[in-house]
């Protein structure tokens, strides 16, 4: 370990690694990672690795696009695979005004040159994923480019690739403090102190310590996010094609296959915060114990949608956190007032945006800018008011209960409200 970097990064999950990878590929091979455990010991392991296609802000849509091309780049350019299972998938509507939303995101993929995107009856739903039930389905959309990936695998080759080009990964050595300097930052570790002109925060689930350390007070939180997964199941061992990935927002449920059996996460309505001042240092590789009784509700819809549910055995549960922001998009860039830090945090779909942010950021902090319009990501949105705890308790609640919620233009929810006012 070199005792001067030009970027230090602290976080060894999805979105520390590809900020890695995209700093090292604009030629910054001066930089370096370092995580407290091992590489994935967060969020990152036990995510489900869906990727899609849909987003409400058409300029995130685009960077997701950008992360799908670029996984078979990295594991092309690490030699690490990332498990890429290409199956498409499809977000299906319920509801007329969902089924009208989603007519106008599919025009607005079209505008902004999102291809292998198309409008499917309910018919064609039932052909596509024959295990589900259609009942109730007004219609959906089916993306070809959608699926999902082997998340340690993905971490590896993005940290791979850009230690390919130069760049270090330093395990095992947490950070300890952070102090500002003339030239920049000051990182203190348990293997000694580097210095270095930029560092990025993109320590996840620790986060919040992280901002801590230099003061700063980010607004996320972690929440417990529920998945199962069952036996194998006879009908879908049957398949002559692997299932795609579908989306049922009435149903508060995403589904996927598992080897030869299903994959069924849930976004409850019931959420539940989980160390809301970050997570204890030695935590890693831990999860919490299922909760059944609190998503009883949604299950009952998921065993609905896919019937054969009702006679699998369930193999195993994942109830395990993720951090939010009070909107739901990642707090991304420069915080005022603090030279030299940034921020890559609460990226909640790292491994479906943890490209998009990377590039975004090594952009912004090699060349003064991003490419895209990241407005909606930008940490600047949020300022002192966003620092009261209850105000984060109740935002990022309100959006984990309202991920598949339907939402509508210029909607005013009330969580935080009234903590500023206009004149």
């Amino acid at each position: 370990m070199k005792s001067h970097y030009r970027v230090v990064v602290i976080g060894g999950g999805v979105v520390g690694a590809s900020v890695l990878y995209h700093l090292a590929r604009e030629g910054w091979s001066d930089v370096c990672l370092i995580e407290r455990s091992v590489l994935t010991a967060g969020s990152s392991w036990h995510a489900a690795g869906g990727f899609h296609a849909l987003n409400a802000d058409p300029n995130i849509a685009g960077l997701q696009a950008y992360t799908i091309d670029l996984l078979s780049e990295i594991e092309k350019e690490s030699g690490q695979s990332v498990g890429m299972h290409m199956t498409g998938g499809m977000t299906l509507a319920g509801t007329p005004d969902r089924w009208e939303w989603l007519q106008a995101a599919y025009r607005t993929f079209q505008s902004i040159g999102i291809e292998d995107v198309h409008l499917i009856t309910p018919e064609e739903a039932g052909e596509l994923c024959p295990i589900m039930s259609t009942h109730g389905i007004l219609g959906g959309m089916w993306a070809e480019r959608e699926g999902y990936i082997d998340t340690t695998g993905t971490v590896h080759a993005y940290a791979g690739a850009a230690k390919k080009r130069g760049a270090q990964v330093i395990e095992h050595n947490r950070v300890l403090e952070l102090n500002q300097t003339a030239e920049g930052w000051e990182v203190v570790t348990e293997k000694g102190t580097i210095t270095c002109e930029h560092v990025v925060n993109a320590a996840g689930l620790w986060a919040k310590q992280v901002g801590r350390m230099a003061g700063i007070e980010l607004p996320v939180s972690p929440l417990n996010h529920h998945y199962l997964i069952t036996d194998t199941i006879p009908e879908i061992a049957a398949l002559e094609k692997e299932m795609p990935l579908v989306v049922d927002l009435e149903g508060f449920t995403y589904m996927r296959q598992d080897q030869k059996g299903l994959l069924l996460g849930i976004y409850e309505i019931d959420h539940q915060h989980w160390m809301m001042d970050g997570a204890p240092w030695e935590y890693g590789f831990e999860l919490q114990q299922e909760d059944p009784d609190r998503i009883e509700n949604e299950l009952t819809l998921g065993f609905q949608r896919y019937p054969v549910l009702q006679e699998a055995g369930i193999k195993s549960w994942v109830n395990g956190a993720f951090t939010f922001s009070p909107d739901g998009n990642p707090l991304v860039g420069p915080v005022r007032g603090k030279p030299g830090y940034w921020c890559a945090c609460a990226v909640m779909a790292g491994f479906l945006q943890g490209g998009g942010v990377g590039k975004s950021l090594a952009e912004w902090i090699v060349h003064g800018e991003p490419e895209a319009d990241v407005f909606g990501m930008d940490v600047a949105r949020y300022g002192d008011f966003a620092e009261n705890k209850e105000f984060i308790r109740q935002t990022t609640g309100q959006f984990y209960t309202r991920r598949f919620v339907m939402t509508y233009p210029n909607e005013q929810l009330p969580a935080g409200r009234p903590l500023k006012m206009a004149p």
